[in-house]
């Protein structure tokens, strides 16, 4: 069996890694080259899109800003998985936020602005402080402004409009409003579901990120009452876009309530984890799910963490000394805040995975991992309570 991936990053390789076992092979659809590559070797070509499709059984995406007209050539094929749509939505906050809204999920509140009268109506019908977020661009922290004081206010919709007016014209610009929630901890759902409806989802798992970026993320048993309350999130969402693969979802977790963040349609950085600490890997469940394959189990193995690796293409080897540690390198070329590699730790229990994580934040450079150290003790600290 044959599947295309559109994107040729770190998900589709890791796609392509889970995806051999199964005797699959995996080409990726290299968007800034428009060329069909192989997502472990992306200097082997294949042809162009046409060809992609034509060679594929099944289309999906590693990420969600794809072209619409690629999306089109793609969906019309009869191949893609998730749908075009699900895609367009995990890619635009205008359309995330209806979605939301029709699924009667809870997020925080917010305003959609296409103009200064939205913005300043925005100002009026919210509460400060507010982050507002590109519809259309903004990703890990980029394309965001935080508006906490209304002095601010001429000034930030001054920035707001040069970057409208630098986008790419003909296309319909906005940004997102949101009241910013006094949450208590950012939180993950992972989940995937196949063409006849059947869902599954991993355990919910606590993120923690630096300067808009994730930087670790730890999972366990989590408490029975919120797994069920982002289960019942995730079936929502999932049934309403008739959803085909793996799905992530982030929220704010506000005393015992789960509040939306945003939606991911594809394998996310946050259920990189399973990779060694879930029965089965987010990256087969999403091939098994796009392949008509039945879905593999998402039972939590043993507690387990992922520690991204940004703007760093090195780090010590004595980390592999610490047991059920596992380096995964990206094959990129270095650049600062980059993803170029993650690393998974596991241990037999919560505390003994915390023990390990102390011992990679002692090994791993204080510069480039400059918040694990701290994060880690908060996590500590939790536990003994």
């Amino acid at each position: 069996m044959n599947v295309l991936v559109l994107g040729a990053g770190q998900l589709a390789r890791m796609m392509a890694l889970a995806a051999k076992p199964l005797n699959i092979t995996i080409r990726a659809f290299d968007v800034g080259s428009n060329q069909v590559v192989d997502p472990l070797s992306t200097d082997i070509v294949f042809g162009d899109l046409n060809q992609g499709i034509e060679f594929a059984n099944f289309i999906t995406a590693e990420f969600e800003h794809i072209d619409h007209q690629t999306l089109a050539l793609c969906q019309a094929s009869g191949k893609l998985r998730p749908s075009s749509q699900a895609i367009k939505t995990g890619g635009d906050r205008r359309l995330e936020k209806a979605l939301l809204e029709k699924c009667a999920v809870a997020n925080a509140k917010h305003k959609i602005i296409a103009n200064q009268a939205d913005f300043e109506q925005a100002l009026t019908d919210l509460s400060l402080p507010l982050i507002l977020k590109s519809a259309l661009a903004g990703y890990d922290g980029k394309g965001q402004w935080r508006l906490k004081d209304k002095a601010q206010a001429a000034a930030t919709w001054a920035d707001i409009k040069a970057f409208f007016d630098g986008g790419e014209q003909g296309v319909s610009h906005a940004v997102v409003a949101e009241q910013m929630v006094a949450f208590d901890r950012e939180v993950s759902l992972v989940g995937v579901r196949d063409s006849q409806g059947n869902t599954q989802v991993y355990p919910l798992t606590e993120n923690h990120h630096s300067d808009g970026v994730l930087s670790v993320s730890i999972a366990s048993q989590a408490d029975a009452a919120l797994q069920a309350q982002a289960k019942d999130v995730f079936d929502r969402i999932a049934n309403e876009l008739n959803y085909i693969g793996v799905l992530a979802i982030e929220f704010f977790q506000v005393g015992e309530q789960l509040l939306v963040n945003e939606i991911a349609p594809r394998v996310h950085n946050s259920g990189h984890w399973t990779q060694q600490g879930a029965d089965t890997c987010q990256f087969e469940n999403h091939i098994r799910a796009v392949c008509d394959l039945p879905l593999g189990s998402t039972a939590l193995v043993r507690p387990s963490a992922m520690i991204n690796i940004l703007g760093e293409d090195q780090v010590t080897h004595d980390i592999l000394q610490i047991a059920s540690t596992r380096l995964h390198w990206y094959g990129k070329s270095k650049r600062p805040g980059r993803k170029m590699g993650h690393i998974n730790v596991s241990g037999d229990t919560k505390q003994q995975l915390a023990q390990r994580l102390v011992q990679l934040a002692e090994l791993l450079p204080a510069a480039a991992f400059n918040e694990l150290k701290p994060y880690v003790s908060s996590y500590q600290k939790r536990l003994s309570k």
